[in-house]
């Protein structure tokens, strides 16, 4: 089952995807000449702005629903095998991701705003939707739309929970093990994976407004910890940032960085993270209420930079400061950090250690504690938009309690990620992020030649704002955008 997961991510995680995630950021960012640095201010204003209502979340709430699903095991293992399996120098590529793939996330947020619908009462909308409005393949959305419901509600909740598991293991130990159908599983992993059950099943049939409810209050709180944790470790180990960020751009265009493993895995690493261009970040951007689509494409850009430029940054510079990590292949020993390889790249166990150098046992017991909220929270998002998806299909193709299968079966996803080995469970959802990946930026490519509503919606919002309008107002027809239909009835 390795071999074959591993033989397919070749050909999807092939240098061409990872061309086509640097190129369509750097395109779209010169397209609206570099928003994300423009209207940053804008984007802190606006999260103050929008309340909710019967249909939909506040933009502050949709930021916290998009952040939990950008927010969660690729912040902690994710940076950690980018770090071992391209070097220190694959950092800097995320760190480029992130910047350029931040125009990315305004266009397609900006998008799902636009051809967003009204659904049984609440806002619905994503790549599935602008996919067949505006550009008129509904046999291309229909794939978009199977293609993340198997990503988000199978593929990648493995990897969420499979992190949950190694670190409350690695924390408290196996204590023992089970022989179960699953085969050897330690009772640890095992009390993990109910708890996680549990505590999810219960707020998945709560619906999407628990759901944001939820994120809202956990998602700031718990990125703040980590940040903060992370900066006493870089404090304590003043003396070396210095050596720590030259070892990161020491490498960046030597040809195993420009050709091979630290572009590769950052840019992987970086998308799986801040999920710009995957197609996630536009279901909680369509759910929110507010007065113009460019207001909550700008929000979701935002969140891209709190993702990899804070909580990214902050895991990479505790691993590297503590020297604890390697990195394989490289035959150098100024890479090689501190461990043995036989620590699992693909864990939390390099960011554990790190805190664990420095704060003794507590170091691993609060990366799995801050580990459990980031994944949970991932897995709420993932439930969302697998549910997003499934309210699509739903619009022509109605199944029998399909909303109750899906989360069965997410459930049961849940529970096989968090016992099984992290290899697996990490390849299953580099395949998930890399066709959902393809699908979307080849639709937002696509779309700036049919009419570009994304950056027709960017002009004139800044047109309203120049002009000092006290409330802004979206007329589709007027900027010659099709089939918007909610807001040509608005």
């Amino acid at each position: 089952m390795q071999e074959i997961v591993s033989t397919i991510n070749g050909y999807i995680w092939s240098n061409w995807l990872i061309g086509l995630c640097l190129g369509a950021g750097l395109f779209y960012s010169i397209q609206t000449r570099f928003v994300q640095v423009r209207l940053f201010g804008e984007m802190i204003r606006l999260l103050r702005v929008g309340k909710e209502s019967e249909r939909g979340i506040s933009s502050f709430q949709a930021l916290a629903v998009s952040l939990s699903g950008r927010v969660g095991t690729g912040n902690i293992a994710g940076v950690a095998a980018a770090i071992a399996f391209g070097g220190p120098s694959a950092i800097f590529w995320m760190w480029v991701v992130a910047f350029l793939g931040a125009s990315t996330a305004y266009i397609e947020a900006a998008l799902g705003q636009i051809y967003k619908e009204v659904d049984e009462g609440q806002f619905r909308g994503g790549p599935a939707y602008y996919i067949e409005k505006a550009m008129g393949q509904k046999w291309y959305a229909w794939i978009f739309a199977i293609a993340t419901i198997l990503a988000t509600g199978l593929l990648l909740p493995t990897v969420q929970s499979n992190s949950i598991g190694n670190a409350a293991e690695l924390a408290f130990g196996a204590g023992g093990t089970l022989q179960t159908f699953l085969g050897d599983v330690s009772i640890t992993k095992l009390i993990t994976a109910c708890i996680a059950v549990t505590f999810l099943g219960i707020i998945i049939f709560g619906g999407v407004k628990r759901i944001a409810h939820f994120t809202q209050v956990v998602v700031p709180f718990m990125a703040l910890a980590y940040i903060l944790m992370a900066l006493t470790i870089i404090i304590l180990h003043i003396g070396d940032l210095p050596e720590i960020i030259g070892l990161i751009f020491k490498d960046i265009w030597t040809p195993m960085a420009g050709f091979g493993a630290a572009v590769g895995w950052g840019v992987k690493r970086g998308v799986y993270s801040n999920e710009a261009g995957q197609g996630t970040g536009p279901h909680a951007a369509a759910a929110c209420e507010v007065d113009h689509p460019a207001q909550q494409g700008l929000v979701q850009a935002f969140s891209v930079y709190v993702d990899t430029l804070f909580v990214c940054s902050a895991t990479a510079f505790m691993i590297l400061i503590t020297n604890q990590y390697y990195v394989v292949g490289t035959g150098t020993e100024a890479l090689a950090g501190s461990l043995a390889t036989a620590v699992e790249a693909n864990s939390p166990a390099f960011t554990q250690y790190a805190l664990e150098s420095v704060l003794g046992g507590f170091g691993k017991i609060f990366v799995a504690c801050a580990l459990f909220f980031f994944a949970f929270t991932t897995l709420l998002a993932y439930y969302y938009i697998a549910e997003t998806n499934v309210a699509y299909i739903r619009r022509t193709f109605r199944v029998p309690y399909e909303l109750t299968v899906l989360k069965l079966a997410m459930l049961g996803a849940v529970f096989y990620g968090a016992v099984r080995a992290a290899s697996l469970a990490w390849g299953l959802g580099d395949i998930g992020v890399g066709l959902m990946a393809w699908l979307n930026i080849f639709a937002i490519l696509i779309l700036f030649f049919m009419g570009s509503p994304a950056l027709r919606a960017l002009k004139d919002y800044e047109a309203q704002r120049k002009a000092g309008v006290s409330k802004y107002t979206f007329d589709p027809e007027k900027l010659g955008i099709r089939n918007a239909d909610f807001w040509k009835k608005k």
